[in-house]
């Protein structure tokens, strides 16, 4: 493995919200994504797919509005294992909720849409890899064309619930400088970078389309605070890797402070990313 490199084994662990009104987020997580919750305590909801643990809901009713210039997320991204449940999710969607986007990528089709207290989620399936074009300068294409939301519909059997082997795929983010993301995660994170576009960057371990996404569309240039984006993990395949990566940081002069379960460290937009196996 390349010491200045993520290992490609590596994928995106759970994510946290801040939320200031908990029951209307937990269910639209429940019966729109189609999460299970698995514990439920007065400060904080878990839920996620079997017993994996994906989305952290934190609940602080003081928690300040996230502002117009607050950096931040832009998307969480439940990935399913297929087509058929990505058409259960539209189903479910269509059903109870508004859809406010669908996008065939190329690489992946993917539904849009926001819970109630606006932040963005995707939740799409990716195409076999095969599939998959790469430029001479491995970067992965990536398009956005028009889904076929009837044949994707026409697929679903109903379910009401994400099925095993569904998780989050990547997070996308809101930043104030597309150049000082890269500089943390490819520079001393070590993610790779995979497509770049006009105010966007799109980032990963080994040769996946993206676990990380970066954009400026919004112009934002506050750093995070306040509801929304409270952190996200990145999980590694062993102590090694995490190892490498937390004195990668440190070179980089980027401050990491130890948890329990393995390293926090906080971007230039001050948005908290976790590190563990």
């Amino acid at each position: 493995m390349d010491k200045s490199s993520l290992p490609s084994e590596s994928d995106i662990g759970r994510v946290a919200l801040t939320v200031a009104e908990s029951s209307p987020v937990v269910d639209f997580y429940r019966d729109v994504v189609g999460l299970t919750v698995l514990d439920s305590g007065r400060d904080r909801t878990v839920l996620g797919v079997g017993d994996r643990e994906l989305l952290v809901l934190i609940h602080r009713p003081d928690a300040p509005a996230r502002g117009p210039a607050g950096t931040g997320l832009y998307h969480i991204a439940f990935r399913v294992p297929s087509r058929s449940a990505l058409g259960d999710a539209l189903r479910r969607i269509e059903s109870v909720w508004t859809l406010s986007g669908a996008s065939d990528h190329g690489v992946s089709e993917a539904l849009y849409l926001s819970d109630p207290a606006g932040n963005g989620v995707e939740i799409y399936r990716d195409r076999p890899k095969e599939s998959w074009t790469e430029t001479p300068s491995e970067h992965v294409e990536m398009g956005t064309e028009p889904l076929d939301m009837q044949s994707v519909s026409a697929v679903g059997t109903g379910e009401q619930s994400m099925p095993a082997g569904s998780d989050i795929g990547h997070v996308h983010l809101e930043v104030s400088s597309v150049a000082a993301a890269r500089s943390f995660y490819a520079d001393a994170l070590g993610l790779r970078v995979r497509a770049t576009y006009d105010g966007a960057v799109f980032l990963a371990a080994g040769d996946y389309h993206h676990h990380i996404g970066a954009n400026v569309w919004q112009g934002r240039s506050e750093p995070h605070h306040g509801q929304g984006l409270a952190w996200f993990e990145v999980r590694l395949p062993d102590r090694t890797s995490l190892d490498a990566v937390r004195e990668r940081l440190r070179r980089s002069d980027y401050a990491v402070s130890e948890t329990d379960t393995g390293i926090a460290v906080r971007d230039g937009d001050d948005i908290e990313l976790r590190l563990r196996t």
